[in-house]
């Protein structure tokens, strides 16, 4: 049977058209994938479409505004002597000024390494360690902790306040002292080649261990513009977009960098993300377009719910970053009638959504996108899988290839095949149909007396449960047996669960080498990272206290 893979023509005769004008200009055929030329022509096309609105307080900014800050900003690094090559930190929440220079850097070729702004001395210094930043973006309450870090490496890295700081300069201060230099018609990004060149520094989630920076080039980017809209029928697809991920997220990085070109409007917000405001967000602006987290939806569904708030606004809601439950897909599709609900599947090793969904069976991540090459492969025999319903792991080639995590030759030798193919880690399977199935992570895997055993199975089954808010399994270690599977739940307010209720629920759906052996345990909330994914570690850091 052919393979059978998603395509947008809409979105790629509009890439295909707009970057040919902008290589019809330069005569460079390479600048299709020359990210800040692409969003320089997009901000003079449309000078006065709102680019991005606060959520919070009201303030837009139109492209026009930001073509000019955000030029004043990149003179402002060529004359601190910053060229192609190097790479800057931005540690902010979603105000309006942290663009400026994620396009500055951009046009002139400059990695920009997007981080967790909560993040301590200590791990500021194992980041900053790693990326080596000319400049430091953050806000004045961090300043004191990047200086430290910064000291304790021995860094003559610049470090800039986005708000006003008595102990170091602001964004505006630096913009004003070159602002009679800016010339916004004659302005030129730098020139560059876009498959070597390093465009964002992605922290992958650290859900097992410490995080690694990915490294994605301009061509690994601009290859992967239509996966963002991929629901698109005409443009702009949809009229705005609600952003209530930080800014490390993959996915609100790419809305950075292709709002503009869509000619949609970010909706964002600096202030405390809590679901009141959110929801008050949502009730205000009527977004169209939302990207969100299996367990931050559910956590917004619920809030919602006891709120009465109305989710008709919304066209299209995606849900990723972790195996999404059927029960959630659902009970979406009741409660916000008018959206197509999108399941995807990506990493941030590759730059993109890999794999989508509108028409595919409930609890499927979809069909992979027209541009990448992939395949299956068993993880015993390295063979190849090619017959449908059989579980290996995926394997995937993308425009321009994967570029390793940043100074980490060791960690970028784990994950690369001779050959170049990524290998994800995860182990998944396909229907006859090309729709694509996540079973779990490798790592996560757990073996009982050999035989294997997926915790997002158990999970499924254990959010049957009507008393079941939401659910992580994790194990104990046994010496005879090898892992011992524990649930960890929480339960519905008001409801009265008992470990008795679970455990006989598995019985009933599963085998008897999935029970769990190791007990069920009740919890207020689940360990989180900061792209909201169940922290693994932490989860049987818990199991190990509680359990043992």
């Amino acid at each position: 049977m052919t393979q059978v893979t998603y395509k947008n023509e809409v979105i790629d005769n509009y890439m295909s058209e707009f970057t040919s004008r902008i290589i019809s200009e330069t005569r460079t055929p390479s600048d299709q994938y020359h990210l800040g030329k692409i969003i320089l022509q997009s901000f003079k096309d449309d000078p006065d479409f709102v680019l991005q609105i606060h959520g919070g307080t009201g303030e837009s900014e139109t492209n026009g505004s930001m073509l000019r800050r955000s030029i004043q900003c990149a003179t402002t690094f060529r004359n601190l002597g910053l060229k192609t090559g190097d790479t800057i930190v931005l540690m902010a929440p979603n105000h309006l000024d942290q663009p400026v220079p994620f396009y500055a850097a951009l046009y002139l070729g400059i990695a920009i390494a997007a981080i967790d702004r909560f993040l301590g001395v200590s791990e500021l210094e194992y980041t900053f360690n790693i990326i080596k930043p000319k400049i430091i973006f953050c806000q004045s309450e961090k300043v004191q902790d990047v200086q430290k870090a910064v000291a304790i490496l021995n860094l003559d890295s610049k470090i800039v306040s986005f708000d006003t700081s008595s102990d170091t300069i602001s964004l505006s201060e630096m913009l004003q002292r070159h602002s009679d230099e800016i010339d916004v018609e004659n302005f030129k990004p730098a020139d560059f080649d876009p498959e070597d060149t390093i465009a964002l520094l992605i922290s992958t989630s650290g859900t097992t261990g410490l995080p690694k920076s990915a490294s994605l080039t301009h061509m690994n980017m601009a290859a992967n513009a239509p996966t963002i809209c991929a629901f698109a029928k005409n443009i702009p697809p949809t009229r705005s977009l609600l952003i209530v991920a930080p800014l490390q997220w993959l996915s609100v990085l790419m809305n950075n960098l292709f709002s503009s070109i869509y000619k949609y409007t970010r909706i964002q917000s600096s202030h405390t993300l809590t679901t009141e405001h959110i929801l008050e967000m949502i009730g205000k602006y009527k977004p169209t377009f939302m990207i969100l987290s299996p367990t931050m939806m559910t956590t917004l569904l619920n809030a919602g719910k006891k709120a009465n708030s109305d989710f008709s606004c919304f066209e299209v809601i995606h849900l990723g970053g972790s195996a999404v439950p059927k029960t959630l897909v659902e009970e979406l599709r009741i409660m916000a009638a008018n959206a197509k609900v999108a399941d995807g599947y990506g990493m941030s090793e590759m730059g993109c959504i890999a794999f989508y969904s509108f028409d595919s069976p409930v609890g499927s991540c979809g069909k992979p996108f027209a541009h990448l090459k992939y395949k299956l492969v068993n993880i015993e025999t390295g063979e190849e899988i090619k017959e449908p319903n059989r579980n290996g792991e995926l394997w995937i080639k993308s425009p321009g290839g994967f570029k390793g995590y940043y100074n980490n030759p060791e960690a970028t030798a784990e994950v690369l095949s001779k050959d170049g193919w990524f290998m994800t880690g995860d182990m998944m399977y396909r229907d006859d149909e090309w729709n694509f199935y996540f079973v779990e992570r490798i790592k996560l895997l757990l073996k009982y007396r050999n035989h294997q055993i997926s915790p997002v199975e158990l999970e499924d089954v254990i959010r049957q449960h009507p008393g079941v808010q939401d659910v992580a399994v994790t194990s104990l270690p046994d010496a005879e047996c090898g892992d011992l599977p524990v649930a960890c739940v929480i339960p519905r307010l008001g409801a009265a669960l008992t470990e008795t209720e679970i455990k006989d629920l598995v019985k009933e759906k599963l085998t008897d080498t999935k029970q769990l052996r190791g007990g069920v345990i009740f919890l207020k909330e689940l360990p989180l990272t900061t792209s909201t994914k169940v922290h693994r570690r932490k989860l049987k850091e818990i199991a190990l206290a509680r359990l043992r």
